[in-house]
């Protein structure tokens, strides 16, 4: 602990975002940085707290004291090795996570926390940056042939902990590009696409093979998968939209927003889309339906194509500002969340059910009808039930996005020529100790096994279920 007196000395400081004005103009990222030296200071408020709640409240169980205490003594290479030990991406995670460790971190009782993400994603830059960041192919292959379907956070990480324990894997992707979410379903204001292919170029470097373009089921069966490796990895993720059956679903203007983000996204690569095709905000009045991470990135979104103005609803009422006594400390907080893209204007409302779409006359949406919602708990079950007040309104929109979660994983990438066992909410169900699934040979990691979840959740179980498959190869 280098300043043992720092978090006393010392106030929490954040880079901050860039000019709005200036933002909003591109689809560059929108965090700025700290100097170098800044950057230090802040890694000296960690505390090194008996009780780490910040490494218990990471599900990669990562070791922040440890690496913030190198980050201070500017010992880089040090304090990559300590975070590349837990984490595989710090370079996604530091930028996309919410950052449970933060609101563990014991400062975070008044609200002083340690800038634990911001430091983490400085390291692996400058880790990059100094050359500390280098392919390492493992020295010895097993001979042992590993599948893995998906190329999200999930089965990057899979394929990542597979190839180090010397097995040849080779990744498929349905897509054009290796990524899943974190490169389609993240926009590019948040994660640079140029950051993936910077450790994408590292991993084909150390031997993972990546064929994309190939749905499994379709262009290549789960049987000829398993006569040519010992063993699959389904990561293919959750991503059937919850959808919204009112009247007026069917007419144009109303997209799925993990649909528009994805071609906005590939609009950016370079993609050509046609005008017929194109999902696009500009001039027009924009409704988000969801109050999630999803939608507050098609808030953005929509602000970088020219929207004449953005509104976002939620079913939920209104969380509490700052302090929730029903999440208190170390839990993860139930507070109201503002992301950069609400900084730059938007209208919020909570308690709003949507009853119906209006049409302009002519096939097109042009508004939405809602009404307002109180909540209420059933003293017998303890369940939120909601009742719906008479109060209604209208909201103008010519461009409505649909975020309201995710349902689980889709139906055509599970072949159904081997149907796998599923949960009540539709993933697949999986041994909890092994991750395998009702089919030899077959396991599964990510979002598949557990619904939507966060991309360190998915990097976690992706190693977890890579140490699987390596023990049952062994035993093999």
């Amino acid at each position: 602990m280098g300043n043992p007196k720092a978090f006393l000395t010392i106030s929490r400081k954040e880079a901050g975002y860039r000019p709005v004005h200036d933002r909003i103009a591109d689809y560059g990222e929108v965090e700025q940085t700290l100097n170098s030296e800044d950057r230090r200071l802040q890694a000296s408020r960690c505390m090194e707290c008996g009780v780490p709640f910040c490494h218990w409240s990471c599900p990669l169980g990562n070791k922040q004291p440890e690496w913030q205490d190198r980050l201070y003594k500017n010992d880089i290479h040090g304090a990559y090795v300590l975070l590349s030990m837990t984490d595989d991406f710090p370079e996604f995670t530091g930028r996309v996570c919410p950052a449970l460790c933060e609101k563990g971190c014991v400062l975070n009782k008044e609200h002083e926390s340690v800038t634990i993400r911001e430091n983490e994603a400085a390291i692996v830059e400058r880790a990059f940056a100094e050359g500390y960041v280098k392919a390492c192919p493992p020295a010895k292959r097993t001979g042992k042939r590993v599948a893995v379907i998906g190329s999200g956070p999930a089965g990057l990480a899979c394929a990542n902990r597979l190839n180090r324990k010397g097995h040849l894997v080779t990744v498929y992707e349905k897509n054009e590009a290796p990524g899943g979410l974190l490169r389609f379903g993240i926009p590019d204001f948040k994660l640079n696409k140029n950051i993936i292919d910077r450790r994408l170029r590292l991993l084909v470097e150390e031997g993972i093979e990546f064929r994309c373009n190939v749905t499994v089921g379709r262009d290549v069966t789960l049987d000829d998968l398993l006569r040519e490796y010992d063993a699959i990895c389904m990561a293919i993720g959750a991503e059937t939209p919850r959808d919204l059956n009112v009247d007026g679903r069917g007419l144009d203007g109303i997209h799925f927003a993990l649909d528009y983000l994805r071609q906005q996204n590939r609009v950016n690569a370079g993609a050509t889309v046609a005008d017929a095709d194109r999902i696009c905000a500009k001039g027009k009045n924009v409704l988000v339906i969801g109050g999630g991470d999803t939608g507050s990135d098609c808030v953005g979104t929509a602000h970088r194509q020219g929207a004449l103005s953005v509104t976002q609803i939620e079913i939920m009422p209104k969380p509490p500002v700052g302090e929730n006594p029903a999440t208190p400390w170390p839990y993860w907080p139930v507070v109201l969340k503002t992301s950069s893209s609400h900084l730059e204007g938007c209208e919020r409302a909570w308690s709003l059910d949507t009853r119906q779409f209006i049409s302009d006359g002519h096939g097109n949406v042009c508004g939405v009808e809602v009404e307002g919602i109180e909540w209420t708990q059933d003293e017998s079950t303890g369940r939120m039930q909601l009742r719906h007040t008479g109060e209604k309104s209208t909201i103008k929109a010519e461009l409505v996005l649909l975020a309201m979660g995710f349902t689980g994983p889709s139906s055509e990438c599970i072949p159904d020529t081997h149907p796998l066992d599923r949960d009540s909410r539709g993933n697949i169900l999986t041994d909890p100790a092994t991750h395998r699934t009702s089919i030899d040979r077959i396991f599964a990691a990510g979002d598949v096994t557990s619904g939507p979840s966060l991309v360190v959740r998915c990097i976690a179980s992706g190693r977890d279920t890579a140490a699987a498959i390596d023990s049952y190869l062994k035993s093999v």
